[in-house]
């Protein structure tokens, strides 16, 4: 059984109960649904809610998003938090590529939502994008949280100073393109009990899927790609990913 460990479910062109059947049909059973925007928080959250336990989710502002955070978004995502259906804090972090929101502002509201995991007990997904150092510099504040940096593209370094905070690194379907030499050649020095694969969907079709939309069952493409670059089976794979998952996300269920 595969985990799709970072998915927008709510972004896809197809129902979530088309995502979800034709997933399964190639032994992807669970999701992790992934809240960004101040007006998806509560979608996400009823979808997931509709198909717990197959869909589980994280809420909170993705950086590009972080001109619109409020108290009020903070009370929602506090509010749902507390259910069973919340794993994380998330996707929040920094993003200093396309800077849709001010740097100062993504720092600010990143700090804000680390607290709020903290004040949670909950860990995180990250996204970090041309901001390694900051990323590193705000998540040493927080030495209780814990979490996945998510749809890892950054050098060994990022990885390396991530896992000795206690993240995880997530694999998406860019470490399959062809001139993905150098992110291919850090995951495959990744340690296997600290790694996650996910479709990051509707973004980033894998190959041989390039170009179409996303969709949680072309992770089956991904990992066949991870288990070969880590020489190891795909079942054996698919079940350490499955601890790694139970293990930085407490309320995971399988």
């Amino acid at each position: 059984m595969w985990i799709d460990n970072h998915t927008h479910i709510n972004m896809l062109k197809a129902s979530a109960a088309e995502a979800i059947e034709a997933a399964k049909s190639v032994n992807i059973e669970r999701f992790i649904n992934i809240g960004t925007h101040p007006d998806d928080i509560e979608a996400v959250y009823n979808t997931t809610k509709k198909f717990f336990p197959l869909i589980q989710c994280t809420l909170g502002l993705h950086p590009h998003e972080a001109k619109h955070y409020t108290k009020d978004i903070e009370k929602m995502i506090r509010t749902f938090a507390e259910s069973k259906e919340v794993i994380a804090i998330g996707e929040i972090g920094l993003d200093f590529y396309y800077n849709h929101s001010d740097k100062n502002i993504q720092l600010d509201v990143f700090e804000t939502q680390m607290q709020m995991a903290a004040d949670l007990g909950l860990p995180v997904e990250i996204h970090t994008r041309d901001a390694e150092k900051e990323t590193i510099e705000i998540l040493k504040k927080f030495e209780t949280v814990k979490g996945v940096i998510h749809c890892f593209t950054g050098t060994p370094w990022l990885a390396d100073e991530a896992m000795r905070l206690g993240y995880n690194i997530s694999i998406s379907g860019i470490v399959t393109f062809p001139k993905a030499n150098d992110l291919q050649a850090t995951v495959k020095n990744l340690p296997l009990d600290r790694i996650h694969i996910e479709t990051d969907a509707p973004f980033l079709a894998p190959v041989p899927m390039r170009g179409r939309e996303n969709i949680p069952a072309y992770l089956a493409h991904t990992a066949k790609f991870v288990a070969t670059l880590k020489d190891v089976s795909e079942s054996e794979l698919a079940l350490q990913l499955q601890k790694n998952t139970t293990k930085i996300f407490p309320k995971f269920k399988l």
